[in-house]
């Protein structure tokens, strides 16, 4: 949810605050000095993205042997990273340790678990004509784009007493865990490929049926979900 927010640049010190911490990684050596350089909320990012890395490789396993308890473990790896993703922010309040790599790591590893490894899943479970895969990389890149705005204009959005944000502008990412669950639904009850199919089925719209003119229905959603993420007049209240 990347509760790890950049300095508001009206603030005086941003200047000097953020020199200090490019040196913080400038002077420092040694192979492994950025690895020494991370702080207990930056590991908690990271374990996120290990999250979202193993859905995607589970995701896989499933495409490879149809096994379903790799397509369950896929669906399940989302949501622990979004357990990750709400500790991180908290860890880092916590001890006061909050860092330019943090807020690059907390968007980095959002992009894997709620981006990437939802639109495998998805495609995992039956979205795979050419127009459904057009389709789930335009909700990654999306998703990518979402997070970037937020890095580069949160500093711009009202805060509350508290300093936090008010409002998200656009739909968060890890809101797709929201779909994740509709295809945890649809699994649960046979509605994937290879058993039932994909509910609603597909439509043709150029050239031959089963051919790349073809979509899934509930592939909108996820177009839809993607256009709410990039969107600038949406604006979601923070819990």
């Amino acid at each position: 949810m990347n509760q790890r927010k950049p300095a508001n640049p009206a603030n005086g010190h941003d200047s000097n605050g953020k020199l200090a911490a490019l040196h913080q990684y400038q002077d420092t050596e040694g192979h492994f000095s950025l690895v020494r350089n991370f702080r207990l909320a930056d590991l908690v990012t990271i374990a996120n993205g290990i999250c979202g890395s193993f859905s995607i490789f589970m995701s896989a396993k499933y495409l490879l042997t149809n096994d379903e308890d790799y397509l369950w473990s896929a669906l399940v790896f989302p949501v622990a990273g979004l357990m990750f993703d709400f500790f991180d922010g908290k860890v880092a309040r916590w001890r006061n340790e909050t860092s330019m790599l943090g807020q690059e790591l907390d968007s980095l590893a959002d992009l894997i678990s709620f981006g990437v490894a939802p639109a495998l899943l998805a495609f995992a479970v039956g979205l795979r004509t050419y127009l459904d895969t057009v389709v789930l990389t335009g909700f990654i890149c999306s998703g990518l784009a979402r997070l970037a705005r937020f890095n580069a204009t949160v500093a711009l959005v009202p805060k509350d007493t508290k300093g936090k944000a008010v409002y998200f502008e656009g739909l968060p990412i890890p809101s797709s865990l929201g779909l994740v669950f509709v295809l945890a639904y649809w699994t649960r009850n046979g509605w994937i490929d290879g058993k039932e199919g994909i509910p609603g089925g597909t439509i043709t719209l150029w050239g031959k049926p089963g051919g790349d003119g073809d979509l899934h229905l509930v592939s909108v959603v996820f177009g839809l979900w993607a256009a709410a993420m990039v969107s600038k007049t949406l604006r979601v209240p923070k819990i």
